[in-house]
């Protein structure tokens, strides 16, 4: 039985970029959905006592598992979105091998998030916008819907939710805005670098 992870942060926390009232639908009412639907999906079968990326990995690309697989990486997305995200009052700074890996992939911080900005912008409907260790070396990568990043090889470090619940009620169509309100103000650079040194 699978139960919807507690934020890592308060509902408020991340205002003004990411209202109250966006979180509570998005994480209230959209991934809990996920959550609920998985459970109903997986009882009594034998994903019951996978766990999710196990469940994810037996599920990708059988269309009779569509719907297990798009509920199950839709839970792990959600859970990933909300780790790479960190109060906007809390200190964000890179660590110098974040930095250097920013800056040896991208050339500067300034070019990383217009590419970041455009790679969440340009994912056509409803997906991710990843930004994953390839090897050693740092790449941006697009997942639509319920895909995700782990299954092609690459180690995610941060995620931004880009389907329209993750920011209509505050942008409403400009994704572009959203982007850079995380890019400049949310992203958790310290699971970043946890997540690239291991």
């Amino acid at each position: 039985m699978f139960t919807l992870n507690a934020l890592p942060f308060e509902n408020q926390a991340l205002e003004p970029h990411i209202s109250e009232k966006t979180l509570s639908f998005h994480y209230g009412k959209h991934h809990q959905a996920y959550v609920d639907n998985l459970n109903k999906l997986v009882a009594g079968t034998e994903s019951e006592n996978l766990s999710l990326a196990e469940i994810i990995r037996q599920t990708a690309g059988q269309p009779d598992k569509a719907a297990i697989f798009n509920n199950a990486a839709q839970v792990h997305n959600h859970d990933f979105f909300w780790q790479s995200l960190a109060p906007t009052n809390s200190k964000k700074e890179l660590s110098p091998e974040m930095s250097q890996a920013i800056n040896e992939a991208f050339g500067s911080f300034e070019n990383f998030r217009e590419e970041f900005k455009n790679c969440a912008v340009s994912q056509f409907g409803s997906g991710w916008a990843w930004l994953v260790k390839d090897g050693d070396k740092l790449a941006l990568l697009k997942t639509a819907n319920a895909d995700t990043a782990f299954l092609h090889g690459v180690k995610p470090l941060l995620v931004i939710d880009v389907w329209e619940h993750a920011y209509y009620l505050d942008y409403q169509n400009r994704r572009a805005d959203f982007a850079l309100a995380l890019i400049d103000n949310l992203l958790n650079w310290d699971f970043a670098a946890l997540n690239f040194q291991n």
